[in-house]
């Protein structure tokens, strides 16, 4: 018994001890820092990284994009405009703006549409100057671009998009009043030998401008890359005298390339039988304005105020309420909102409408 007490004792011992070992490194080893080493040769299974096409979620939606400018009264333009200052309705329905700001350093793609009908015969020299003059001072080689179109009955392209800015000199210098057979002057057309053909004679003898505004939409402008400035320039006196387009078709065709249109009607001596009415109408539906010069230092200055606008244009962008892929048409209106900027008559500029996508896909 003596003996087995003397175990018992000693068991206990020994079990105390390591209790108290165990204890003390324990506490030492929550106490000592980690060691690095220890560290990295602790083999763990790291997180697989998400991959980018699970985190992404494309939300297919339709933005849209609207350019607008600001004049006062005396065509003064605001450059100090605030998103606050305007609201955005579409077919009637408030939008919420996602972006607004100036765009003055937007890259443009520019048609110059000039008519070279008999109409244009005495002022087409100056048309010419003023046109080359605008390209040399508007165009930035490493951003904008231009083409060159003719047209009486049918249209010419003289030069296709191109940043070179003589290529677009020459190809300006190279539009011409042909007269049709016959042609004595003054819009006048006598007896003579008969043309070849019926039709081009009558093609050549005419003035189709809304067919060479839809066929400029259609296919110079609407390839031109996206987040441009699309604008076309037509110098002509507005009457629409052959063609198979009408004034709405050249109208949607700008909208559906997103062009703006500037109208300079020019006639005989720059004023005579130009069709006011039809270029106003062409141009406020497209976002654009009419500009009526009544002699050369008018049509100079008329190509400056183009130049100044299309720098100091706004930008709004938004998401439609109405995401319908339908290729409907959407009436677009941007309301002053600042009652002061109302009391001043501020005037606001921009394209009446868009065309809605669709699902076709090409």
């Amino acid at each position: 018994m003596k003996s087995y007490g003397k175990f018992a004792v000693l068991l206990f011992i020994f079990l105390f001890v390591g209790v108290a070992l165990f204890g003390l490194n324990h506490s030492n080893a929550q106490q000592m820092p980690p060691n690095p080493s220890a560290q990295k040769s602790v083999s763990t299974s790291p997180t697989p990284p998400i991959k980018e096409e699970d985190e992404v979620i494309n939300i297919d939606t339709e933005v849209v994009n609207v350019l607008f400018t600001a004049q006062d009264k005396s065509r003064r333009l605001l450059t100090n405009l605030k998103q606050e200052d305007i609201r955005l309705i579409e077919d009637g329905q408030p939008q919420e703006i996602t972006y607004f700001g100036r765009q003055i350093d937007l890259p443009l793609s520019l048609a110059i549409l000039i008519d070279t009908s008999a109409s244009q015969e005495r002022t087409l020299p100056e048309e010419k100057d003023a046109a080359k003059s605008f390209i040399q001072s508007v165009v930035r080689p490493a951003k904008d671009e231009v083409s060159i179109i003719s047209f009486t009955g049918e249209s010419t392209l003289e030069q296709g998009m191109t940043n070179n800015i003589g290529r677009l000199s020459r190809a300006v210098d190279r539009v011409q009043f042909v007269p049709p057979s016959g042609y004595i002057g003054g819009g006048v057309v006598a007896g003579g030998t008969p043309p070849i053909s019926g039709r081009n004679q009558m093609t050549q003898g005419s003035t189709a401008i809304w067919d060479a505004i839809w066929v400029t939409s259609e296919e110079v402008l609407k390839p031109a890359p996206d987040k441009t400035r699309r604008a076309i320039i037509l110098l002509t006196d507005g009457v629409n005298t052959y063609g198979t387009k009408k004034l709405d078709d050249a109208v949607q065709a700008a909208l559906r390339s997103e062009a703006i249109i500037y109208s300079i009607g020019i006639g005989d001596n720059f004023y005579d039988g130009v069709d006011e009415g039809a270029l106003k109408k062409i141009s406020e539906r497209t976002g654009g304005r009419a500009f009526f010069p009544r002699d050369e230092a008018e049509l100079r200055q008329a190509f400056r105020q183009i130049q100044e606008e299309m720098r100091s244009q706004y930008l709004i962008a938004y998401e439609p309420v109405n995401q319908k892929r339908d290729g409907s048409y959407r009436k677009i209106e941007i309301q002053l909102t600042n009652p002061e900027l109302a009391k001043q008559k501020i005037a606001l500029t921009h394209r009446q409408g868009y065309f809605a996508k669709t699902n076709t896909k090409k």
